[in-house]
């Protein structure tokens, strides 16, 4: 029998918007931070430094599956040895610019049109992301005009929570109104995604089949099985038809 889905949820990062490697992008968002703090370290130091303790960060939030917030990543985990009143600051800049220092993120070529063919055909729209900056994807929706789209907007940075934790798809239901059995949620990871979505009780689950993703994901012996998978957004739309 096909689920009665009312509600859409997506991931953001290689869901709907991907990293473009722009070196002229980088090297600004990388000359901002460093001028931001007034580092008197090199570049390869800071960098390096703090690529380490991202590494560290990324570790024990996977393992814990709960996120600091922006005064809290970059006071506790990335620069406790800088002023702590100016990183606290600071911090939200400080993310956004870490953020860019990994490329240029664009929407995927279908996403806009997509998002909103799925509203018109009568589906309500959510967002839940792990994210560490509480303003890029809100920034984004708002230029890229979506924002009307989206009824709930989760992100791990402002709740704490962290996909996979069921928690944060019961919390994204009950914000947004709709109960887990008419929910489908699309996303890029072939665990994060697929095992948190399943374990939450959601009627369906899409994989964007995203070739960055699969080389960074590490197995870790357990097989989740996505109910469909995709290789482009506009596909959606063969999925789910009009409800009105």
């Amino acid at each position: 029998m096909t689920p009665d889905i009312t509600t859409i949820f997506f991931d953001v990062g290689n869901t709907l918007r991907i990293v473009l490697k722009d070196q002229a992008f980088i090297d600004k968002a990388e000359a901002d931070l460093m001028e931001l703090i007034q580092t008197k370290e090199t570049h390869d130091e800071l960098f390096a430094k703090l690529e380490e303790r991202w590494n560290a960060y990324r570790k024990l939030s996977k393992s814990t599956l709960l996120d600091a917030s922006e005064g809290e990543l970059w006071t506790q985990y990335m620069l406790p040895d800088y002023d702590t009143n100016m990183i606290f600051a600071n911090a939200p800049r400080l993310t956004r610019l870490w953020r860019d220092h990994d490329g240029r993120r664009v929407a995927r070529p279908d996403a806009v049109a997509t998002l909103k063919e799925l509203c018109a055909r009568g589906y309500t729209l959510g967002i839940i992301a792990n994210t560490v900056t509480e303003t890029e994807i809100p920034d984004w929706m708002a230029a890229d005009g979506v924002a009307q789209c989206f009824k709930t907007t989760i992100l791990s940075s402002k709740v704490r929570l962290r996909k996979p934790d069921p928690a944060i798809y019961h919390l994204a239901c009950r914000c947004i109104g709709s109960p887990e059995a008419q929910c489908a949620y699309v996303g890029d990871n072939p665990v994060r995604d697929v095992e948190g979505t399943q374990a939450a009780g959601f009627a369906m689950m899409i994989r964007i089949d995203e070739p960055d993703t699969l080389n960074m994901e590490k197995a870790t012996g357990k097989e989740f099985t996505p109910d469909h998978v995709i290789t482009s957004l506009r596909q959606l739309l063969d999925i789910f038809p009009a409800r009105n």
